[in-house]
């Protein structure tokens, strides 16, 4: 991580919190000394960020004067607000934590009548049941385009074992499914997440683009691009 890696990170690690945080916890968080900690805390002050604050006594942003406000309706913070929290509650550890992330940008540069929205949120998310396990693992083999190994259990509770070239993941209802390329059946096919009993990357990446395939698995199932965001 470079030093404006850093900084930005303590920024949003900052951002996230109502609380002040202690310098011995902000260090831990982005593995560096205190005393590192501290010169980063007086870079992001001299940049114009309102980090407000002392040793023994904790940090807190309380404002972000540099930043221009989101021009945003109460609809529209509303269904960001939803979307976010579903996303957090739904998916990986990782991207629970890159949904938060995201929510606290957005609360620190919206104007101040609108954050009572996102702090005190009408729409709510119950409690998932989804199957996890392999989320991760999933996401990463599509950001590379690895091949994946998977043994696999249908509807009619047979079991397969199938290498395929995983492209997306769409949410339906009440599960998970994974989108892919099946080299057995040399065909687009469709896995619930949940149904994957064993999964494992392989060190091989499919040739073709995923661009290509997605396009190519949008027409197949009349799937109109326009549509979709």
């Amino acid at each position: 991580m470079t030093r404006t890696e850093r900084l930005l990170e303590l920024l949003q690690i900052l951002r996230a919190q109502r609380y002040p945080i202690t310098a011995s916890t902000l260090s831990e968080k982005l593995g560096i000394s205190v005393r590192s900690l501290y010169r980063d805390i007086k870079t992001l002050q001299h940049q114009g960020v309102c980090i407000e604050g002392g040793a023994g006594i904790g940090y807190i942003v309380k404002s972000d004067f540099h930043l221009p406000p989101l021009n945003l309706s109460h609809e529209e913070i509303n269904a960001i607000t939803l979307g976010l929290n579903w996303v957090s509650h739904n998916t990986d550890y990782d991207f629970k934590n890159t949904a938060r992330n995201a929510l606290a940008k957005i609360h620190a540069v919206i104007p101040g009548e609108l954050k009572n929205l996102i702090e005190s949120q009408s729409y709510l998310i119950g409690p998932s049941e989804s199957n996890e396990i392999f989320f991760e693992g999933i996401r990463n083999a599509i950001k590379k385009r690895n091949r994946i190994k998977i043994k696999y259990c249908d509807k009619k509770e047979i079991y397969s074992s199938r290498v395929i070239w995983p492209i997306g993941l769409v949410y339906m209802e009440s599960c998970w499914l994974l989108v892919a390329w099946c080299e057995m059946r040399n065909d687009f096919r469709h896995f619930r997440t949940d149904k994957i009993e064993a999964m494992a990357q392989l060190d091989s990446i499919y040739g073709e683009s995923r661009t290509v395939l997605l396009k190519k698995w949008r027409i197949k199932e009349g799937i109109c691009e326009e549509k979709e965001y």
